[in-house]
């Protein structure tokens, strides 16, 4: 429903901006964040910080210790759980503390919630309130990794690419080092460190050799963000050389090897023996390994993926219906020729049938214009 007051919207957007604070610590958690109202003041506030800490509900309940909490309101931007997990379910905490409404920003879509804690509470005689418009898209956006696992297993998908003014990532003898500015390779080297894993394929694996680390400064710095994504290769044959760089840093950034039922007993073996994890993809084509291999990575408890190419892997997604968001850096350079596409994949007959983006967004980032758009939302 729309919120009744403007009080309502401030407080809620105060807990959306607390609940971005946990980043990629939370996963595979949402990004949660609660204010506590008494009287028109803010009495407490959280959100939940790390995997296996308190949630942001208790964090608010505790923040507001030495305050009657009897006839409070919190405001929270996704639905408190019900159920004991890593933690007791946070409806007890906010009924035992004496909260009498809660105005809530988002659904929770797991199986084990999904409307439940505010049935409990609505039956514990606390006034419940959800949002709808923009605040709620704006929380449900936030978490749209946790959605699309809670809904279907898999990790959230985002594809990045960068290409020239003719729409090419590469020039015909393969040269791509470097179509983007150093702006553009900072902020990719920012989103490696919010998601859970990065994937290329065994092509650019082989052609560029990448650590596919998250570094502050960039690609040329040495110092290490704060967290790292598993490193994923798509690698059918089990062709990673034993020397490459995704190999020699294992022990401290996971490493995991997709290949086929093609792969040879002793090339996988050698991987693992070099501390690599293995998974093998099953399926009658490309599209239908790209959803095992995600499926298998959804078991792990990744949840946000940030995909990397090459063309030939990020068009296997694009015809798995994998890809959730794009965003593709543009170039002011044109290389002509028969250099390659971002997306090769089996594509569309029609344009009527072509993929269309939910929303469209342009910036800039020195010379290059970066282009965003949402594919899905879950």
């Amino acid at each position: 429903m729309t919120l009744s007051t403007e009080s309502d919207a401030r407080h809620l957007r105060r807990a959306l901006e607390l609940a971005q604070r946990g980043g990629a610590r939370v996963s595979p958690n949402p990004r949660v964040g609660a204010v506590i109202v008494k009287d028109g003041e803010t009495i407490g506030e959280g959100f939940h910080s790390e995997v296996g800490g308190a949630h942001a509900e208790v964090e608010a309940i505790r923040d507001a210790a030495g305050s009657d909490l009897e006839g409070a309101t919190m405001y929270v931007s996704l639905e408190p759980c019900c159920h004991q997990g890593r933690t007791p379910p946070c409806t007890d905490a906010i009924r035992e503390a004496g909260i009498r409404r809660l105005v809530v920003a988002s659904d929770d879509p797991s199986e084990h919630a999904s409307g439940r804690g505010l049935g409990i509470l609505r039956d514990e005689g606390v006034e419940v309130v959800v949002a709808d418009g923009d605040l709620a898209s704006e929380a449900r956006l936030m978490n749209q990794p946790f959605r699309k696992h809670a809904r279907t297993g898999r990790p959230w998908v985002l594809f990045k690419s960068a290409m020239s003014l003719d729409g090419k990532v590469a020039t015909r003898s393969g040269d791509s080092k470097w179509i983007s500015g150093e702006p553009s390779r900072l902020l990719v080297h920012e989103w490696r460190s919010l998601v859970d894993a990065v994937v290329v394929g065994i092509g650019t694996a082989l052609a560029d050799d990448p650590a596919l680390t998250a570094r502050e400064g960039g690609s040329d710095s040495q110092t290490l963000s704060a967290h790292q994504p598993r490193r994923v290769v798509f690698d059918s044959t089990a062709q990673l050389p034993l020397n490459a760089r995704v190999l020699a840093d294992v022990e401290t950034v996971p490493l995991t090897v997709v290949v086929s039922r093609a792969a040879q007993r002793a090339d996988i073996d050698a991987l693992i023996a070099h501390g690599a994890d293995v998974i093998v993809a099953t399926g009658e084509n490309e599209p239908a390994r790209v959803r095992s291999a995600l499926d298998q990575l959804g078991q792990l408890g990744i949840t946000s993926v940030l995909l990397e190419g090459g063309p030939k892997l990020a068009g296997a997604f694009l015809d798995a219906g994998e890809i959730d968001e794009i965003r593709l850096f543009i170039a002011p350079i044109v290389m002509g020729g028969r250099a390659r596409d971002p997306l090769e994949s089996e594509g569309v007959e029609a344009i009527a049938d072509a993929v269309r983006a939910l929303t469209l967004n342009c910036d800039r980032l020195g010379e290059d214009l970066l282009i965003s758009a949402r594919i899905k939302e879950w």
